[in-house]
C-alpha cells in the first residue's frame, strides 16, 4: 500500500473503485468472554431468512478479548450467578477502559435469538443491578426486532455500560482535526465544545484561536486543544452552562480531546508535527460540501494514510449547498477512498442506528471510513456525530496500555511555557511508564548531548489538577524554577534508570512517496520522528545510487544541528518542498556527550 499512497501526494487522483456505495454496512459485535446468562435458543444450521442488510441473522462469534459481551437473557439469576455476572462485567469494563457493550438476546455463537418484551425488561433490570454493583450506568443504544421461530415479536437490545468517573480516570480519546483551510474545522469544534451553533460568520470559532492574527484572518496557524466530555449516561458535557474545564473533567466518564491543526499549506509543518508528536487515536477529516476535495485535503488524507492513523470524514456546510451538490461531494469522496492508494470502505451515516454501527465498525476494521454530512449553522445531523463520538470505543486494548505502564517513564516534550507564579511548564504525552508529582527525572538531550536532572512539581491533565499520569495520556508538567532556555521541543523526560542514548546518525527503511526528479546522497530534508523535528542530510542510500518516486531503500541520515533521542522501530516522515517520504527507524548509532560536542560543527 505504501507505494500507492504517493498518488495522494504527487498529483491528480486517478478515478477508481466501483459505483458509489449506498446504504449501511452490516453491524457486528466484537469480542467478549463466553458464558451466557440463560438457556440457549434453538440453533438452525444453514438457514438464511433474507433479513435486512443492517439486521443480519448472525453476529460474529463471541471472543474472549474485547469489551463486547453477548447475553441471551438475564432473568432472575441466583446470587452465585449474579456475582459471576458482576465479575464478568468488571472484566469487560477493564478491557474497554471503562466502557462495555452488552448485546441482550444474542447467543455466544452470534445467533440473534431475541427476547419477548417481558424477558427483555427483566434482563435490563438485572443488567442495571450489575452496573450499580460495579459503579457504572447503562444506556440503551438501540433495539432491533429479529425474525426467529416464534409467533411473538422478539427483540435484541444493545446496551452501553460506562463507569461513573472516579479519581479522573476517565477514558480519553485524542482526535486530530484535518482539512483544507476554510473548511470549518475550528467552527465545528467551537460548536461541539461550546454548545452553541455558529451564526454563519465564524462566531463559534473565536474562543479557539490562540493569536491575534488568527482572529483577524480567521485561519488557524498553531495547534490548539479542545475538550468534549460525555458522562456515564452518554450525555454531552461541554462549556455550556458556564462550566469550567475542571468541572467538565469531574463530570465526564469519557473525554474527547480535539487537536485542532492548521489547514493552510503554509503551516503544513505544524500539521505534520501535530500528527507525529501528539499520537492521535484517530483523525477527523473535514471537507467543505461546496468545494469538495480541494487545497490540502488530499495531502492531509495522504498524511493520515502514511502514518496509519484511522480517520473518519465530516462533510460540512451542507446548509450552503443544494442536496445534489452534497451528494456529488460524497460521491467524489467515495471514489477517492476506494482507489488503490486508500483501499477504504466508505460508510455514509444518515441515522442514529448508522452512527452506532459506524462507531463499532470503525474500531474493528481499519478499512471502514464513516462519512457524516452536517452543518455547524443549522445543526443538521450534528447529533449523529455526537452519538458516534460517544459510542466510539478505545482503539487500543487494555493489555497494550498495561505493558506500556510497566516500562520506565518517558515523556515527550511538545510545548514549553512560562506561567507566572508557577515557573516553567512543559506539555506533551507520556509514552511509557507512570509519572507522579515529585518524581525525579532527567531531560535531554541538550545541544551538547547531556541530560539534566529536574523535579516534577505538579501535573495538569485537560486543564485540571492530576496526581498520577499514565502511559498514553497527555498533560502539562510544572518544573518550578528550571531554566526554560535549556529546553526545546523534541526533548524527552525519562527516568534516570533508563540511561538514555542519543544519536546524530541513524538509518531508516523508507518509501519515497513523491520527488520531482531523483533522490540522492547529500539531499537535505526535514525529518519528523515522534516529537523530533530537525533537518537531516542523506549520507548514504544502501544498494542504490538514487531513488525515484515509489521506490524503497535503507537510507542513512545525519542530523545537522544537534543530537536527538530516537528508538528503533519509530515511524518516520520526511519532507522538503513537494518531496515526501515515510518509513521507520531501523538503526541508531549511539554517541556520548563528548562525541556530540565534537559533531556540532558538522
Amino acid at each position: 500500500m505504501d507505494s500507492r499512497v504517493s498518488e495522494l501526494f504527487g498529483g491528480c487522483c486517478r478515478p477508481g473503485g466501483g459505483p458509489a456505495m449506498g446504504g449501511t454496512l452490516k453491524a457486528r459485535g466484537a469480542g467478549g468472554s463466553s458464558g451466557c446468562g440463560g438457556p440457549k435458543g434453538k440453533k438452525k444450521n444453514g438457514r438464511n431468512r433474507g433479513s435486512k442488510a443492517n439486521n443480519p441473522p448472525y453476529l460474529p462469534p463471541e471472543a474472549e478479548d474485547g469489551n463486547i459481551e453477548y447475553k441471551l437473557k438475564l432473568v432472575n439469576p441466583s446470587q452465585y450467578r449474579f456475582e459471576h455476572l458482576v465479575t464478568q462485567m468488571k472484566w469487560r469494563l477493564q478491557e474497554g477502559r471503562g466502557e462495555a457493550v452488552y448485546q441482550i438476546g444474542v447467543e455466544d455463537n452470534g445467533l440473534l435469538v431475541g427476547l419477548a418484551e417481558e424477558e427483555m425488561r427483566a434482563s435490563l433490570k438485572t443488567l442495571h443491578r450489575m452496573a450499580e454493583k460495579v459503579g457504572a450506568d447503562i444506556t440503551v443504544l438501540r433495539e432491533r426486532e429479529v425474525d426467529y421461530d416464534s409467533d411473538m415479536p422478539r427483540k435484541i437490545t444493545e446496551v452501553l455500560v460506562r463507569k461513573v468517573p472516579d479519581n479522573q480516570q476517565f477514558l480519553d480519546l485524542r482526535v486530530a482535526v484535518l482539512g483544507n483551510v476554510d473548511s470549518g474545522k475550528s467552527t465545528l469544534l467551537g460548536v461541539l465544545t461550546q454548545g452553541e451553533l455558529d451564526n454563519g460568520r465564524g462566531r463559534a470559532r473565536l474562543n479557539l484561536f490562540r493569536h491575534l492574527h488568527e482572529i483577524q484572518s480567521g485561519r488557524t496557524s498553531s495547534i490548539s486543544f479542545e475538550i468534549l466530555g460525555f458522562n456515564s449516561k452518554g450525555e454531552v458535557v461541554n462549556y455550556s452552562d458556564s462550566r469550567t474545564a475542571e468541572e467538565i473533567c469531574e463530570s465526564s466518564s469519557k473525554m474527547i480531546t480535539f487537536i485542532d491543526l492548521a489547514g493552510h499549506h503554509k503551516y503544513l509543518h505544524t500539521t505534520i508535527f501535530g500528527l507525529t508528536s501528539y499520537c492521535p487515536d484517530c483523525a477527523l477529516l473535514l471537507v467543505s460540501a461546496n468545494t469538495g476535495i480541494a487545497g490540502t485535503t488530499r495531502e492531509h488524507l495522504g498524511l493520515a494514510l502514511a502514518l496509519k492513523v484511522p480517520f473518519f470524514i465530516v462533510v460540512s456546510k451542507v446548509d450552503l449547498c443544494a442536496k445534489t451538490t452534497v451528494e456529488r461531494t460524497v460521491r467524489q469522496l467515495e471514489r477517492v477512498l476506494k482507489q488503490p492508494g486508500c483501499h477504504k470502505v466508505p460508510m455514509l451515516v444518515t441515522s442514529e442506528d448508522d452512527a452506532v454501527t459506524a462507531a463499532q465498525q470503525f474500531a474493528q476494521s481499519p478499512n471502514v471510513t464513516p462519512i457524516f454530512t452536517l452543518s455547524s449553522v443549522s445543526g443538521e445531523s450534528l447529533d449523529l456525530l455526537k452519538v458516534f463520538l460517544n459510542i466510539l470505543p478505545p482503539l487500543t486494548n487494555s493489555k497494550e496500555q498495561e505493558e506500556l505502564m510497566q516500562q520506565l517513564t518517558e515523556f515527550q516534550v511538545d510545548e514549553i511555557y512560562t506561567v507566572p507564579e508557577v515557573g516553567t511548564v512543559v506539555g506533551g504525552t507520556l509514552s511509557s511508564g507512570i509519572c507522579r508529582e515529585g518524581d525525579q527525572l532527567v531531560v535531554g538531550p541538550t545541544d551538547d548531548g547531556c541530560f539534566l536532572e529536574l523535579k516534577v512539581c505538579s501535573i495538569q491533565r485537560n486543564r485540571s489538577a492530576c496526581r498520577v499520569l499514565r502511559a498514553g495520556q497527555a498533560a502539562t508538567l510544572a518544573l518550578g524554577d528550571f531554566d526554560r532556555a535549556l529546553l526545546r521541543k523534541g526533548m524527552v523526560m525519562v527516568s534516570p534508570e533508563m540511561n538514555p542514548t542519543i544519536c546524530s546518525v541513524f538509518e531508516a527503511e523508507i518509501v519515497l512517496l513523491f520527488h520531482a526528479t531523483t533522490f540522492r546522497r547529500g539531499f537535505q530534508v526535514t525529518v519528523h520522528v515522534g516529537n523530533v523535528r530537525q533537518t537531516a542530510v542523506v549520507e548514504k542510500i544502501h544498494a542504490k545510487d538514487k531513488l525515484r518516486t515509489g521506490e524503497k531503500a535503507v537510507v542513512r541520515f545525519r542530523f545537522l544541528k544537534h543530537p536527538e533521542y530516537l528508538k528503533v522501530g519509530a515511524k518516520l516522515l520526511f519532507r522538503e518542498g513537494v518531496t515526501k517520504g515515510i518509513g521507520h527507524v531501523t538503526d541508531v548509532q549511539a554517541i556520548t556527550a563528548g562525541e556530540a560536542q565534537a559533531n556540532m560543527g558538522f
